[in-house]
Parts: C-alpha cells; structure tokens; sequence
C-alpha cells in the first residue's frame, strides 16, 4: 500500500514570478504599510505619556512575549504555509496539515500559560522584576493564547492564497491594538493598557478568520486524530529545527535589550529601544517579502525548480539592498532631528544608538529573504549554522560590550551581530543551492549610495532648520536615489518598467 504522503502529485498551475513574488507581496504590503504607519504615528505619543522609564518596561515586556511566541508559535505558522503549499499531498492532507498544527500550538500556549501562572503565584517575577511586572506578565500570558489563535487563522488563509482575505484581517489586528492601547493609556492605564489592547484585539480577529477559515478547511480536524499514516514525524522535525533556528534569531534580537535592563534598568532600556525602533524600521520591505518568500519557493522547491528559485533570490537580495541603503542614509543624515522630533528632547541619548545601528540593520534587512528560501527547502542544517553563527558573534559582543560602553556598546554589538546574519547567510544559501549574490551588482549599487549620501549630505549642511531638514531631504533624496541608481545600473528601466506592469494601481 502507497504510504499516506508519498501519493502522486496533484495537478495544478505552476507558480510564475509575478503571482509569488508580487501579487502575494502586494496585499502583505498593504497590511505592513498600513500596520508601520499606524506605530509610527502612535509611538511617539506612547513614550511621551510613558516617560522612558515605563516605555523601558513596555520595551522589555515586548521583549519577554517574543521571546514566549517563538516556543508558543514553535515553527506553527511556518509549518502551516509550508504545507499547505505541497501539492504532492492525497485528498484531505490540507485538513490533516491544520488539525495536526491546531492541537499542537494551543498545547503549546496552555504550557506557556501555566508556566507564567507557576512563576506569578510563587513570587519569582515580583523577586526579580518588581510587584508591578506580576499584572504584565499576566496580561501576556493572554496574548500568547489569543496571538496563537489569530496566527493560525492568518496562515491558513495564506497558505490557501488569500492574502487578500488574511492582510485585512492584520490591518484590523494591529489598529485595534494600537489604538485601543493609545485610548487606555490616555486613560491611564499605562503599560497594561496597551498589553489588554493586544490581547482583545487578538481575540476578536482570531474569531473572525476562525469562521472565515470555515470555507477552506473542516475545522472539526482539529478536534480528529490524524491518518495512520499522516507524516507527524516530518512535520514535527520542521517544527523542532524551526523553533531552534527562530530561537538563535530571537536572541539576536532580543539579548540586548534583556542585558540593558539587567545591567542599567528600565530608562537606559527605553533609550535604546528608541534607537531599535527606528533603525529596524528598515526592515519593513524585507521582512513583507520574507513573509511571502516562504510559501511562494516551497512549492518551487517541490517542483525543483532551482535556477528560478535562484533567479528570484538574486533579484530580491538587490531590491532589498537598494531599497535598505536608501533609507540607511536618509536616517543616518537626519539622525539628530528625527529622534528629536519624533520623540522629544528627552530621548536624545538615543541618537548615537541609532547611527551606529544602522549598517548592521541594513545587513539583517538583506538576510531576512534569503533565510526565508532556505526555510522554503526545509533543510534547516545550514540555517541554523548560519544563524547560530550570527547569534554567538552578537552575543558575545554585547556581553562584553554593554558592561562597559552601556547602550552605546549594545549598538555596536548588536549592529555587527547584525549585519553577520548576511555574511553567514549567503554562505549557508550556496550550500544549500542558490545564489542571492548571482546578480547583485555590488559596484553599481555601491556607486549609487555613495554618490546620492555625498549629495545628501551637502544638501543638508545646508538646511539649518531641522524641521525643514525633515520636509525637504526626504522626497528629494528619494527622487535622487532611483535616478542615480537607474544611470549607475543598479537597476535597469526595464526592471523598473516589469514591477510597474506587475503592480495594479
């Protein structure tokens, strides 16, 4: 007898470049675009309510629940894109896929939850952290079990191809967290505020994709027990080798800040958290395609399709460092009158963080597509030796930085950890059988942000006012960047012309 996942492929259309790279990225943007304009518009209203020292807390709870959602979630949301994308699967797999993803992430959100319970009721938290945190942490402990939810709900649709349906549910998600905290903290409500906001917001959209979902798949699966022959050995080794591998990308974002607040406290953690903000701000583009990368080249990688994965990987690591470098020199020029306007005068410390984090973030920024295509293969070997590699160089540095250099030596630890991701990533891509380097273009595109930050630069040596600085450099660099980069041939007009066809407007 055939076993249950070695039945022949399905017919169905193959996968061009415009549907995977663009028409999926399209509505993932949307969502992000609008999810990155909402936070920029409500952060600097946060932490001037807050004051550093309780936006520090906030900072630090955030950090706490990404550090919980990576064992909660343990590779659930990419597991279920990524399967649900195989077509060489039997009749009824992609009721399997979720039933089987279903039992295992709410198992996983109740130990989570019982073991934040556990560490309240026996005073651990309130011993090391402070009677205030103990609400925190309980507030927490019901956004990993709604965020659980909301995120199955959310891959499932993409897995189905309905961006479209899914994105609109994450537009609702993140306004109704983010202004409903806003409301709560004008009421003040303070940092609980804004984890209730999360929590409510997660459970009202988990509810609505669940009956969405409805169309899809049989939700009683999640109740059933799967095939006798359903693969629970591969599925969980996916999930296992993703959960060590977002394990290593987790500390390599999150070490610095759990260091600064271990070793200087909640205010110097608010000043550098005000700096991470903002530099991780360019990572909004890569981290959409990474995002649609994933499930778009596993049904690639099934069909072994390797010179188009490899053709797709060269023009998004390009894009990605374009598009990065543009916005690494706008910040870096406008540094200074950014976080002074953005925040107030009273975060200026936050400045200094911020430039000498920019290079590493742009590095971390180009990484983040070419990890999502190696994730696509399912061989997670030479990822986690990438990424583990990355996360040794972060952390040591910043355990040898921070104790002496405070949130300055957090930067330049944690900005070279960061921009080691690139370096060990594009190694671990041609082991695993694809170049993101085949057409980079390195001179071109080196020329072109040289020649556009020398021009920017003058211009604002020229601008003393900084609230103009910050009306004028903006779209004047941008205009300059692009043409600069069309004369260098960083991108071609054609390029220009195939991304305009692919997007409607």
């Amino acid at each position: 007898m055939r076993r249950y996942w070695m039945t022949g492929p399905q017919e169905r259309p193959r996968l061009t470049m415009s549907k995977s790279i663009v028409q999926r990225f399209l509505p993932i943007f949307g969502s992000k675009t609008i999810g990155v304009f909402a936070a920029f518009l409500s952060t600097p209203i946060i932490v001037r309510i807050l004051g550093p020292e309780r936006y520090g807390e906030y900072a630090f709870m955030l950090s706490v629940l990404g550090i919980l959602l990576l064992f909660v979630n343990a590779g659930v949301y990419d597991g279920i894109r990524k399967y649900l994308k195989e077509y060489n699967r039997p009749d009824g797999w992609k009721d399997q896929v979720l039933g089987f993803y279903g039992r295992l992430g709410f198992g996983l959100a109740l130990l989570t939850i019982l073991t934040i319970l556990v560490l309240v009721e026996t005073n651990v938290v309130a011993d090391f952290l402070g009677q205030r945190f103990e609400l925190y942490f309980l507030l927490v402990a019901g956004v990993v079990v709604t965020q659980q939810g909301f995120s199955i709900a959310r891959s499932t649709l993409m897995g189905f191809d309905r961006e479209d349906v899914s994105e609109k549910l994450m537009i609702a998600n993140r306004l109704l967290a983010i202004f409903g905290g806003l409301g709560l903290i004008l009421l003040g409500y303070g940092v609980p505020g804004l984890l209730a906001a999360k929590l409510l917001a997660n459970a009202l959209l988990a509810g609505v994709g669940a009956v969405v979902m409805t169309r899809f798949v049989d939700l009683s699966q999640v109740l059933s027990s799967p095939h006798e022959d359903f693969p629970r050995r591969e599925l969980l080794s996916f999930n296992v080798m993703s959960v060590v591998l977002f394990g290593l990308y987790t500390s390599i974002i999150h070490a610095d800040i759990f260091l600064i607040q271990g070793y200087y406290g909640s205010t110097e953690t608010g000043f550098y958290k005000a700096a991470l903000n903002l530099a991780e701000f360019v990572w909004f583009v890569p981290r959409i395609v990474q995002v649609a990368l994933l499930h778009s080249t596993s049904e690639l990688w099934s069909e072994q399709r390797h010179e188009r994965i490899t053709e797709i990987s060269a023009r998004v690591t390009r894009y990605s460092l374009l598009f990065t470098a543009l916005l690494i020199i706008g910040l870096a020029i406008l540094a200074e009158p950014t976080v002074a306007l953005y925040y107030g005068g009273a975060m200026q410390p936050a400045v200094l963080p911020l430039i000498i984090l920019l290079p590493g973030a742009m590095g971390f920024a180009v990484a983040r597509p070419i990890l999502a295509i190696g994730q696509g293969k399912g061989e997670f070997r030479y990822l986690i030796l990438a990424t583990g590699g990355a996360a040794v160089v972060n952390l040591g540095l910043n355990l040898l930085l921070i104790p002496r250099y405070g949130i300055v030596g957090a930067a330049v630890a944690t900005s070279t950890g960061y921009f080691s991701m690139l370096v060990f990533h594009v190694a671990g891509a041609r082991n695993i059988g694809f170049d993101p380097l085949a057409d980079l273009r390195l001179p071109k595109v080196a020329v072109t942000m040289a020649v556009a930050g020398i021009a920017l630069l003058g211009l604002a040596s020229q601008i003393t006012s900084p609230l103009l600085s910050m009306v004028v450099i903006p779209p004047t660099g941008f205009l300059l960047y692009w043409a600069i980069a069309v004369a260098a041939g960083a991108i071609s007009l054609e390029e220009v012309r195939e991304l305009r066809t692919q997007v409607p407007l």
